[in-house]
C-alpha cells in the first residue's frame, strides 16, 4: 500500500491531475475485500482533492470476504459502486470453479451493500463453463435479477495461459447459443446491452472511460495506465512493485493502432466509432455496411447493434 502510495503520488503529477479532475475510481484487480479499509484510508486522503464531488467511486469485492464492517468501512471512505464476483449461484458450479463462496454468501452480501447505503451494485456471472445448461444460466439470472442490482456483466468462460485452468481447457464448452441466451434473458428483465459483456439499468462511467480510449492512471501490481498516445505498466511481481513502484514500461502507440483500437472498442459497445475518425475506404466499406443492416449511422458515429458481430464488423471495416 505504500509503494502504491508512492505511484499514485508521481502519477497525478505526470498526468497534470487538478482539483477535481478525477471522474472514476476503480479497485480492482485480485481481491480488494481481503484489505481492511484503515490501509486504503491514506489513498483515499491522497486522492480526495482531485475527485470530482459526483465521482463513481467502485470497488471490487468477493462476497466470502465482503463483511457488513468491511462494506461500512468502504463506504465511509467514498465508495458509491460494488462489483461482486458472484460468477454462480450454483453451489457445484462455484466449486468446480474454485470459489470460496456459497450462493448464500453472495446473495447477503449483495443486499448487505444495498442496506448500508452503497448507491451502485453489480455482479458478474460466468457462462460456457462445461456442464452450463439453459436452465442453470436461467437460475443464475433470474436470482441475480431478484437481488437490488442495478448492472450485470455476463462473461464467457476464457481458458488463460498459465492459470490452473490451463491444465484443464477441457473444461471450456463451446455454445455460441448460450451467449444470445444469456443476453435476451438479461435484457428483456429491462437491462440496457451497452457493451459485449455489460448490462445494465446504471452504464459504469469507469467502463466506458477505457472504450473511449480516454486517460487513466493505472496503479499497482500488474495495472495498466494510458495517456495521450502512450501505456503505461508498472512491474506486475509484487515484491519488484515493492521495491520499485516508478520501475514503468513505456509502449507507444501509432496512430493506426489508436484508430483500431477506437474501432473495435467503439464497435463492442454503444459509443460507437466516429464518421470524421475513418479514412475514406474504411467509411465506404461501414456504409455498405449501414445500407445492409448491419450499422446505423447516429450523429456522425456509426453504431452496432448486434454486439456479438462486433469483431467481424471491425475487421471488415479495417480490412
Amino acid at each position: 500500500m505504500e509503494a502504491l502510495h508512492r505511484q499514485l503520488q508521481y502519477e497525478l503529477e505526470r498526468f497534470g491531475a487538478t482539483e477535481g479532475s478525477i471522474d472514476t475510481l476503480f479497485i480492482g484487480g485480485g481481491t480488494p475485500s481481503t484489505i481492511v479499509p484503515d490501509l486504503y484510508r491514506p489513498i483515499f486522503e491522497l486522492l480526495r482533492p482531485y475527485i470530482k464531488k459526483d465521482a463513481e467511486i467502485t470497488t471490487e469485492a468477493n462476497p466470502n470476504s465482503a463483511t457488513n464492517l468491511w462494506i461500512e468501512g468502504m463506504r465511509d471512505l467514498g465508495i458509491n459502486r460494488i462489483s461482486f464476483g458472484v460468477q454462480s449461484f450454483d453451489t457445484k458450479k462455484l466449486k468446480a470453479l474454485n470459489r470460496a463462496h456459497t450462493p448464500k454468501n453472495a446473495i447477503e452480501s449483495i443486499e448487505c451493500a444495498k442496506s448500508l447505503g452503497i448507491e451502485h451494485i453489480s455482479l458478474d456471472i460466468i457462462y460456457n463453463y462445461r456442464g452450463d445448461t439453459k436452465e442453470l444460466l436461467k437460475h443464475d439470472i433470474d436470482t441475480a435479477l431478484s437481488l437490488p442490482i442495478d448492472h450485470i456483466s455476463a462473461y464467457e468462460l476464457t481458458i488463460e495461459p498459465h492459470t490452473a485452468f490451463a491444465k484443464t481447457p477441457e473444461v471450456r464448452q463451446s455454445d455460441d447459443e448460450l451467449a444470445f441466451f444469456v443476453a435476451d434473458a438479461i435484457t428483456s428483465r429491462g437491462f440496457d446491452h451497452y457493451e459485449i459483456s455489460n448490462f445494465g439499468r446504471y452504464h459504469s462511467r469507469h467502463n466506458q472511460g477505457y472504450w473511449r480510449l480516454e486517460d487513466y492512471i493505472g496503479a499497482g501490481a500488474g495495472a495498466v495506465g494510458f495517456l495521450r498516445d502512450r501505456r503505461y505498466y508498472p512491474q506486475s511481481d509484487i515484491d519488484r512493485y515493492i521495491n520499485s513502484p516508478l520501475d514503468i514500461s513505456t509502449e507507444i502507440l501509432t496512430p493506426q493502432e489508436i484508430l483500431t483500437e477506437n474501432i473495435f472498442l467503439g464497435l463492442r459497445s454503444d459509443i460507437g466509432v466516429e464518421k470524421a475518425m475513418l479514412s475514406d475506404d474504411m467509411r465506404k466499406r461501414a456504409d455498405f455496411l449501414v445500407s445492409k443492416g448491419k450499422l446505423s449511422l447516429d450523429r456522425d458515429r456509426y453504431k452496432n447493434s448486434d454486439l456479438f458481430l462486433a469483431d467481424e464488423v471491425a475487421l471488415y471495416i479495417i480490412d
